[in-house]
């Protein structure tokens, strides 16, 4: 079976608070990896979801490493056409202007769950293998020997 890494990484303080925006993204990334796991076993494709902590240290010096996911290797809204930006946040970000998505016009700040599954979705499409099928003799061929033979 393929394997569909997906990785999301988010500010934990040393004890183990995030921010509401990466809690509620957690609940939305189990959810969407659950329906990944389910829609994509057929095709022989297995989303493996990594979480990543991310210390204080870390996140203030780029507060934009947090709440990012990448799917296949590639940042979310690769997939989705869209791009990352940044909003202030709350109490445990400090005074940081944290990660946002923005996907046709709408800017997500926590990430919803119809977005993980749609570059979820995406990702795995590259995974799946063209279709290979044998041609079949030709026509022509077998009609001009058939001429020929009579």
């Amino acid at each position: 079976m393929k394997k569909l890494p997906i990785v999301w990484q988010r500010l934990v303080t040393p004890d183990g608070r995030t921010c509401e925006r990466c809690g509620t993204t957690q609940k939305e990334m189990e959810r969407a990896v659950e329906k990944l796991s389910l829609a994509l076993a057929p095709l022989g494709i297995r989303p493996v979801l990594e979480t990543r902590a991310i210390d204080e240290k870390t996140f203030k010096a780029n507060p934009a490493e947090s709440n990012r996911i990448w799917m296949g290797g590639r940042p979310m809204e690769e997939w989705l056409e869209g791009k990352a930006g940044a909003s202030p946040c709350c109490s445990v970000c400090g005074e940081s202007e944290c990660r946002t998505v923005e996907v046709e016009e709408t800017v997500f700040e926590a990430i919803p769950e119809n977005l993980i599954l749609k570059a979820g979705l995406l990702a795995a499409s590259s995974l799946i293998e063209p279709a290979t099928r044998e041609t079949p003799p030709s026509q022509t061929a077998n009609s001009g020997r058939a001429g020929r033979d009579k």
